[in-house]
């Protein structure tokens, strides 16, 4: 092979990989602006709300109930939290809690493991309960029931 010819061949292959890496540079640019946000003005700029606060917790402790499965062979623990509106409303839920505790241990036992066994029926559960127990106290809103413990067996 002359000289020139393996030039030429070195040249022709230096040219395809200018044009391939320009090829690979343009599309990384192309799928980089793709991800990412587009630029705003200031008009369109929104303030983002700050995460509310989350009010008093008032623990309602473990309760174990039946569940309603054919055979009673079910049963549920669990551990259930209150986010109270206001630190004074602690002292109605305590004055109130045999009502409270009463009204979850009414609403449990008619479920079935079908009811609670998914996010959505664990949702519908708890806004039952939240429900409940907004109807008993008076002097506020439950806010919020957090299941910090869902165990059913």
């Amino acid at each position: 092979m002359s000289k020139t010819l393996i030039i030429i061949i070195a040249a022709f292959l230096l040219f395809v990989m200018a044009l391939m890496g320009g090829g690979f540079f343009i599309l990384w640019t192309k799928m980089s602006a793709l991800s990412a946000p587009a630029p705003t003005t200031e008009e369109e700029v929104v303030e983002e709300e700050a995460p509310a606060e989350i009010g008093p917790l008032y623990s309602l402790g473990t309760l174990i109930v039946n569940l309603a499965d054919e055979g009673g062979k079910r049963y549920l623990r669990v551990t259930i939290e209150l986010e109270l509106e206001a630190q004074d409303m602690t002292e109605e839920v305590e004055k109130r809690l045999p009502q409270v505790r009463d009204s979850i241990l009414m609403i449990l036992p008619t479920k079935t493991f079908a009811d609670i066994n998914t996010t959505p029926g664990k949702i519908a559960l708890r806004d039952e309960l939240l429900a409940a127990m907004n109807d008993i106290v008076t002097s506020g809103n439950i806010n919020n029931l957090y299941f910090t413990e869902f165990v059913v067996q």
